[in-house]
C-alpha cells in the first residue's frame, strides 16, 4: 500500500493525501491494519496509549508529558481533548478505498475549530468520480434524506426519517467502457456534497441511478465483480477542499491529483 502524502503542513494542521485501502481511525475491526490514525502517530512521533480520563490530582510523568502531543482530558470540561487525542486529531473521515485529502489537526483548539467549520458548512469540498450510465442533464443536485438501514447496519440509503442530505454535481465527460458486451457510457463527474453523511456520494448516485464504478456495497454484486477485474477499487477521490485556517483565519485551498491507478483506467476508455 502507498504511504499517505503530506500536502501542506504548519505548527495547527496537516492536509495529507490518503490512498485508497487505508482506513482512516483505528477501531476494534482494525487489529492487525495499519490505518491513517497510525500514521500520523508515527509521524509526529506521539504516543499510542489509549485515552483514559485521568481522576484530579493523578500525577503524569514528564517523559509521557513530552512525548504526548495529544493530552488527555482532566474532567468532562475537557471532552474535545479527549476526542482530539482519541482520532489522533484527524478531523474528518473517507471511506477505506477513497482516496484523496484529510485534515488532521495538531492542536485541540485546532481540531475544535475545524470541527465547527464542517458543522456550520464552511468547509467546501469537491469529489471526484465515474459513475455508470450516461447522465443527460449537465449539471445538478440530489436532494434526498441519507439514514442506515434498518436491515443492514453496515449500509446506508434514502430511508423516511433520514438526515437531511445534499449533493451538487457537474459532468466532466463521457467516457465509455469497450468490453465484449458492447460500448458502455460511463460518466466523469465532480461532485459538491453540501453535507457530510456517511456514504452520502455513493448512495446519492445510487439513488439517481448512475452508481459509481467499483461500488462493492451499492453498485450491485454482478456489476461491482466485473467492475473490479478492471479496476480494484471504488472511483472515487476527494480532490479539493477549501477551509479557513483555524489560527490566522486566512482562506486555504488544496488540491489533490487522481492517484495513477485512476488516470491508468481513464486512459483505457474510449470517448
Amino acid at each position: 500500500m502507498q504511504e499517505p502524502k503530506i500536502i501542506f503542513e504548519d505548527e495547527d494542521i496537516m492536509v495529507v493525501d490518503k490512498p485508497s485501502g487505508m482506513t482512516v481511525n483505528r477501531s476494534d475491526t482494525t487489529t492487525g491494519e495499519r490505518t491513517l490514525q497510525d500514521w500520523v502517530e508515527e509521524y509526529l512521533g506521539v504516543s499510542r496509549v489509549p485515552p483514559v480520563r485521568q481522576a484530579q490530582g493523578k500525577q503524569v510523568s514528564q517523559g509521557e508529558k513530552n512525548r504526548d502531543l495529544f493530552p488527555r482530558g482532566t474532567s468532562d470540561i475537557l471532552d474535545t481533548r479527549d476526542t482530539f487525542r482519541d482520532r489522533a486529531g484527524i478531523v474528518h473521515r473517507l471511506d477505506k478505498e477513497t482516496s484523496g485529502i484529510i485534515l488532521v489537526a495538531k492542536t485541540p483548539n485546532a481540531f475544535t475549530n475545524l470541527q465547527a467549520q464542517f458543522k456550520e458548512r464552511r468547509v467546501k469540498k469537491v469529489y471526484i468520480a465515474l459513475a455508470h450510465g450516461e447522465i443527460k442533464i449537465e449539471e445538478g443536485e440530489i436532494r434526498v434524506p441519507v439514514g442506515r438501514l434498518p436491515w443492514n447496519k453496515k449500509q446506508f440509503g434514502v430511508v423516511a426519517g433520514g438526515r437531511d442530505a445534499i449533493t451538487k454535481y457537474k459532468i466532466l465527460n463521457i467516457k465509455y467502457k469497450i468490453s465484449d458486451r458492447g460500448k458502455e457510457p460511463l460518466t466523469l463527474l465532480e461532485l459538491y456534497p453540501e453535507t457530510g453523511r456517511t456514504h452520502q456520494i455513493r448512495v446519492h448516485l445510487k439513488y439517481f441511478g448512475h452508481p459509481i464504478f467499483g461500488d462493492f456495497l451499492y453498485g450491485g454484486r454482478k456489476q461491482a465483480r466485473n467492475d473490479r477485474k478492471v479496476l480494484p477499487r471504488v472511483f472515487l477521490h476527494a480532490a479539493k477542499i477549501s477551509f479557513t485556517h483555524p489560527q490566522t483565519g486566512e482562506t486555504l485551498f488544496f488540491e489533490s491529483s487522481l492517484s495513477d491507478n485512476l488516470e491508468k483506467f481513464l486512459q483505457t476508455l474510449s470517448h
